[in-house]
């Protein structure tokens, strides 16, 4: 006879023990143990290893699977049992690592495979003639049961026709419990609009259904909740040079873009905007100094009603100019799409209201890019597509499942939450915005129609748009020194697993994966460039970086800011009650305040971009990854150089900032989460 010592992980405080015994089976190379019953009664509810030993006849060869069994209770029979790992030592001293991270729920059979016992699933095409006593196959079939029993809990459901897939679920108790906020009433809660009125002590504030009357009301409205960066925008709001600025540094830093040409519906002269002469627009574009903010696709969307009072959205263009001092300064503003006698272009030199007006317009629809295109479909939706995927075909010892999971934690109930809270038909989105209802569905199928695979890639996309040589663009420089960190840390990995392109090509998850991707979260469109199949190693390094990037860096520059630049509303409101003007002159400090959303639409607003900038007690940063999923020395040792990395480009951030008026920290690793998770 001889033992295997088995110790059992049952995770953190969040991931308590069980009341339930369970059984557990080894099987390796040359047999399998009898089933053995275990207990967990001691110690219950901690997060100390527990080791028993397993008996065996004979030694069992180099182990490959643990079979494990929680035992049926009739009194708590659907019980949740969360298994971190398992180390098996084997009678030879040889030590066999499980990583599992998963609750258990049911009494059924669990098969979980060695954590180094990787290979490519070209032969899974021979999956039904695999049986249980075929020994080196049967980590074959448990990657069979791993993806039968995923594909039953994750299935695939739609919103909308024309927008993304997302995963289909009736309420968070219905999600899997290995995807819910660890505590789900509570987490719940937080997003509610009640609770954040009362912790931004708004409550008072938030029926008046009256219009502002002076901008100091406003003032001492925003007082109930500040920051530095949003103090700072509060003094500064109405300067050109910090309008210019946010198209840079903002919470949407994606719709500037270099100009060669003038758009033909965007009629600028020289003398518009060059009054002394001694500059060209012509000359300025050749040297690169002209850019544009063009936001067609918000032309004929429809605005929204909101307490039976018509809205009003606009699709301007912006037409900014980097001074010799390297400032972006605005120099044309039109507000609509088609040149007419009453679409003017405002200009610096138009009368203080005018001006102001027209800048307020287009906040206002750089306001509704950014939350339906920048954040919740170029983020949000996208980072859902990708875990579903995953979860669906890749099976959990597979090198990308380990290396992705991290980076979906929390997304899909984050996303449910969206879905009830946000954009449905009662949430705050629709209730509050002026692109809420069906102009919010519309935005949205537009930006997907329309996105590309390069726009999603941070170094082509700022090439494309190009922003390469724009000085004080903080966004791009600490972007793609993240961008690179991370693309070497997941080439340094997938290169460790992927000795050639062959092998890329033959593992079928995949294929399937990126397949899925394709199909469910592009719908198909050859045109957004995203692949349909994987055919080298590079191709799989470049689109995995851009899976991680987008699920934490990306998510984090257009998230994290939020309060900072709307909680001061006339900056950034939600919505605008007055049409746009149609001529110049006519503006005063009264028209701006009665096109400004009335006090009850700013108090809900304010709560909840407070709420959506909020960082959860249990975050977990880039590059920290408190489950041990790989194993294997190369890609351990991978993470610690990743994680030195991170803290190396903090540090230049720091001190970066140190000489800023204005401190640029999204992209600072200790504040970019792992995933998108609020």
């Amino acid at each position: 006879m001889v033992d295997y010592s088995v110790t059992i992980y049952t995770g953190d405080a969040a991931h308590c023990s069980t009341f339930h015994d369970f059984y557990i089976t080894l099987v390796g190379t040359d047999g399998r143990s009898d089933c053995k019953k275990l207990s967990t009664w001691v110690p219950s509810f901690t997060q100390n290893p527990y080791t028993h030993n397993v008996e065996c006849t004979k030694p069992l060869g180099e182990l490959l699977v643990i079979i494990i069994q929680k035992e049926h209770h009739l009194v708590f029979s659907k019980g949740p049992w969360f298994v971190a790992k398992v180390e098996v030592r084997s009678p030879m001293g040889d030590i066999y690592q499980f990583p599992i991270y998963k609750w258990i729920t049911d009494s059924k059979d669990h098969y979980f495979q060695e954590g180094s016992g990787w290979f490519t699933l070209s032969t899974l095409q021979r999956r039904n003639t695999l049986t249980i006593q075929e020994k080196h196959n049967i980590t074959e079939l448990c990657w069979t049961i791993d993806l039968e029993e995923q594909q039953a809990l994750y299935c695939w459901d739609q919103l909308k026709d024309g927008l993304p897939h997302n995963m289909k679920a009736e309420s968070c108790s219905s999600l899997p419990l290995d995807v819910r906020f660890y505590n789900i009433k509570e987490l719940e809660m937080v997003y509610t609009g009640a609770i954040a009125l009362l912790q931004l002590k708004l409550s008072e504030w938030a029926e008046h259904k009256t219009k502002w009357t002076n901008i100091e009301d406003i003032k001492h409205l925003y007082c109930c909740h500040r920051t530095e960066i949003s103090d700072y925008v509060c003094q500064n709001w109405q300067d050109d040079s910090f309008f210019g600025y946010q198209f840079l540094n903002g919470v949407n830093p994606m719709m500037i873009q270099c100009c060669k040409t003038l758009p033909e519906n965007f009629q600028v002269t020289d003398e518009m905007v060059f009054k002394d002469g001694n500059q060209s627009l012509t000359d300025e574009m050749k040297k690169g100094n002209i850019f544009l903010c063009d936001y067609k696709m918000l032309d004929g969307v429809k605005a929204n009603v909101i307490d039976g009072e018509q809205q009003y959205l606009v699709a301007p263009l912006v037409l900014l100019h980097k001074t010799p001092d390297d400032k972006l300064m605005p120099i044309a503003i039109q507000l609509k799409q088609i040149p007419a006698e009453d679409n003017p272009i405002f200009l610096p030199t138009d009368s203080r209201w005018d001006w102001l007006l027209a800048k307020t317009f287009v906040r206002n629809a750089d306001f509704n890019m950014h939350e339906l295109s920048s954040h919740l479909l170029r983020t949000h939706l996208l980072a859902e597509v990708f875990a579903v995927a995953l979860l669906r075909h890749i099976p959990m010892m597979h090198p990308l499942y380990k290396l992705l999971m991290p980076h979906s934690r929390y997304t899909l109930m984050i996303n449910f939450l969206a879905r009830k809270l946000l954009i449905s038909k009662d949430g705050v989105f629709t209730k509050f915005a002026s692109s809420g209802g069906e102009g919010m569905i519309t935005i949205l199928r537009k930006a997907l129609s329309s996105m590309t695979y390069r726009s999603l890639c941070l170094p082509d996309d700022i090439s494309d748009r190009g922003l390469e040589d724009v000085p004080n663009f903080f966004y791009r420089d600490d972007g793609l020194k993240l961008w690179n960190i991370i693309y070497s840390f997941v080439k340094g990995t997938l290169q460790y697993y992927y000795k050639s392109d062959q092998m890329v090509q033959e593992d079928q998850a995949l294929q399937q994966w990126i397949g899925d991707i394709y199909s469910k979260g592009f719908l198909s469109e050859k045109n957004t460039g995203i692949p349909m199949r994987f055919d080298t190693v590079d191709e799989l390094v470049k689109f995995v970086t851009m899976v991680i990037f987008t699920g934490s860096a990306q998510h984090s520059a257009v998230n994290t800011g939020q309060y900072d630049f709307i909680g001061w509303m006339p900056n950034t409101p939600m919505t605008l009650k007055c049409p746009p003007p149609s001529k110049k002159g006519e503006a005063t400090e009264e028209t701006l305040l009665d096109t400004l959303p009335s006090i009850d639409v700013t108090v809900h607003g304010m709560a909840t971009v407070w709420l959506l900038s909020k960082q959860s007690t249990d975050a977990e940063c880039l590059g920290y990854y408190p489950e041990q999923r790989f194993i294997e020395e190369v890609p351990l040792n991978n993470i610690k150089v990743f994680q030195e990395q991170l803290k190396e480009l903090s540090l230049q951030i720091e001190d970066r900032n140190k000489d800023l008026d204005l401190p640029y920290t999204y992209l600072d690793p200790k504040v970019v989460e792992n995933s998108v998770s609020v």
